[in-house]
């Protein structure tokens, strides 16, 4: 029987001196070299060591599985039933702008997420969870907020750039959110606004973003009480593909399906 609690300690481990090895870039984030991967999307050398370091503690302790990061092709590993998912810096735009940023891992079984971890470096806040034992942050068992009043919502979300599919109508979209809630804020990493709603800080988010960046963000929030779907109300099977995600509270969640459930649907390629 796979020891998940073994696994996710040593998940720690790497993300903390990745963590330490990013703070080290980042207190010098005027002099980043920064390279363009997309409208939007930037890569650093923090980014690529970062990823470097976490493939080699975690390949070395478990050599048959596989890993795939975002900086680099993924690695096959003999066992294909177990894969890491890495994003060495979720937030790069934030990094590289001397703002928070987080690292997340988690560890999936075929289709399933066995445990995960967001670490905010900058905060040294580490959120995690493993299936069926609840979320943690810093060993402190998390609850998704109560709160049923809409407004009292404080509900996170980006600001999507032209590329994406689903920009068309964004800021109308968020405007008409906006209207009757509490707050709106952008935190700039999906994993991190995941790990947020799981603690209460927000009591929504939604975003298209990639899996790879949220599957612990998810795993936390569902482990502490929350909801996720797409924002049709659709299962993983779909927005694991699409990344047209919301994790909420569940009147949080409501709201959000309600707003959003007019907006042409996206369906997986």
């Amino acid at each position: 029987m796979t020891d998940h609690g073994r696994i996710l300690d040593d998940m720690i481990a790497a993300a903390r001196e990745a963590g330490e090895l990013t703070l080290g870039h980042f207190k010098h984030f005027r002099d980043l070299e920064i390279g363009v991967k997309g409208p939007g999307d930037f890569v650093s050398d923090a980014d690529r060591e970062s990823e470097q370091l976490i493939r080699r503690r975690l390949l070395s302790r478990y050599p048959d599985w596989s890993l795939t990061g975002e900086e680099f092709d993924p690695v096959e590993g003999t066992d294909p039933e177990y894969r890491f998912l890495v994003d060495p810096i979720d937030g790069t735009t934030n990094f590289i702008y001397g703002q928070h940023y987080t690292i997340t891992i988690a560890l999936r079984r075929g289709r399933e997420t066995l445990c995960g971890l967001v670490y905010n470096p900058v905060a040294d806040e580490m959120f995690t969870a493993i299936k069926g034992g609840g979320a943690f942050l810093d060993g402190e068992r998390l609850h998704v907020s109560r709160s049923t009043d809409v407004g009292l919502m404080a509900v996170g979300t980006g600001l999507p750039t032209p590329n994406l599919s689903l920009f068309p109508g964004a800021y109308e979209r968020l405007g008409a959110i906006r209207a009757p809630i509490g707050a709106v804020r952008i935190v700039g990493s999906a994993a991190n606004s995941c790990a947020y709603v799981a603690c209460g800080r927000l009591t929504g988010y939604f975003e298209e973003t990639g899996f790879g960046d949220t599957a612990a963000g998810i795993l936390l929030v569902e482990e502490a009480g929350g909801i996720v779907t797409d924002w049709w109300g659709r299962g993983p099977e779909i927005y694991e593909k699409t990344g047209a995600l919301i994790v909420a509270n569940p009147a949080t969640h409501a709201y959000l399906l309600d707003q959003l459930r007019d907006v042409p649907r996206k369906d997986p390629a």
